[in-house]
């Protein structure tokens, strides 16, 4: 009896770290092409993030008073409370208008290398004045915005403080910077897939670690790296076989119309796989509601390869360790409008 209670507890011992070798083996591995999300916000070149920019940031990201209409926030298409999105194939903008893409998630876009499907703005700050203006989004102007701040006598206070010094500080500029300050505290550290990252053997079971493998192996990580898995990088859609102009529509050719260079046609930033399972529906044409089907579509697009069920499964079961800590966002107490705030305009030509 002793003999063999023996021979079971060196077999489970070498069983235990023959594990172990495999663990370390696969982390080294995905260290190599990933990093976790950190813990707390990245530094921004020219911004600072101090308490009182990205608490006039939040107000601004939730405030309707920026759009033409009164109704239409930075939260409307990036609801912090659903994904950092808004669930819906493509965005509904002023005048009920559908917008042309799919909304991408505002959680963890600080660490995307540019903003938009087609990287037209370099950063954050950049991005929060296109919606703004855009006649499909927002449709406001600069100058209405900064007469609607200056209108409130809380949001001047708000924004002396936010950028001391400055003569006259509600600007355009500064309300995109400020913006910009907020959006950047919308991280989502603490995955499993990052714990795993940092030497935690259990935080994935047997399933993701294979997930995990195969999408190294089958080439995902090959757009889709960093600290975002993805959002750094241009690709063409359908680089070995193009999906379906009810994917791949055929009128939105992606960075061309950026860059106006032919070989940008249907090249898009590869989309970060941060909290995916919480992004639905998928693609830049918000055309695909099933994660698994997601996959099967890139496998067939993008690697020549038609991934067997099992496959697909792992690789899903995968991504969904990349869905970290949602941070816990207050919705904030907007000041009143005065009577020199303007008013709203009609959200289409029948009101």
């Amino acid at each position: 009896m002793k003999v063999s209670t023996a021979i079971m507890l060196t077999a489970g011992l070498m069983a235990g770290s023959q594990l172990a070798f495999a663990n370390s083996e696969l982390r080294d591995r995905a260290s190599g092409m990933f990093s976790a999300v950190p813990k707390y916000p990245p530094v921004i070149d020219g911004n600072e993030l101090t308490a009182a920019k990205v608490e006039l940031g939040q107000m601004l990201f939730f405030e309707p008073r920026l759009s033409s209409s009164h109704l239409i926030s930075c939260n409307t298409c990036h609801n912090v409370g659903m994904g950092g999105h808004d669930y819906l194939p493509t965005s509904i903008g002023h005048g009920w208008q559908k917008g042309p893409r799919n909304s991408p998630t505002v959680f963890n876009a600080v660490f995307n290398s540019a903003q938009f499907w087609d990287g037209r703005a370099a950063d954050l700050a950049e991005q929060a004045k296109g919606p703004v203006q855009a006649g499909v989004e927002m449709s406001s102007t600069p100058e209405r915005v900064v007469s609607t701040l200056s209108s409130m006598p809380e949001y001047v206070e708000r924004f002396e403080d936010a950028f001391p010094g400055e003569e006259s500080p509600v600007t355009f500029d500064n309300m995109a910077t400020a913006i910009e300050a907020f959006e950047a505290t919308l991280i989502t550290p603490d995955a499993s897939f990052d714990q795993f990252l940092r030497g935690n053997d259990n935080a994935l079971n047997a399933e993701e670690q294979e997930g995990l493998a195969l999408f190294m192996d089958k080439g995902c990580a090959a757009c889709h790296g960093g600290v975002n898995f993805g959002g750094e990088g241009y690709y063409p859609f359908g680089l070995v076989t193009r999906p379906g102009a009810e994917i791949l529509p055929e009128g939105d050719k992606g960075r061309f119309a950026v860059t106006e260079t032919a070989s940008d046609e249907y090249v898009f930033r590869a989309a970060p796989l941060r909290n995916i399972e919480l992004t639905a529906p998928y693609f830049h044409s918000g055309a695909v509601w099933s994660l698994e089907e997601a996959v099967a579509v890139m496998g067939t697009a993008q690697l020549g390869t038609e991934l067997k069920d099992d496959e697909v499964q792992s690789i899903v079961a995968f991504l969904k360790t990349l869905t970290g800590d949602i941070p816990e966002v207050r919705y904030p107490e907007l000041p009143p409008s005065t009577d020199e705030t303007p008013r709203p305009a009609p959200m289409s030509a029948l009101d």
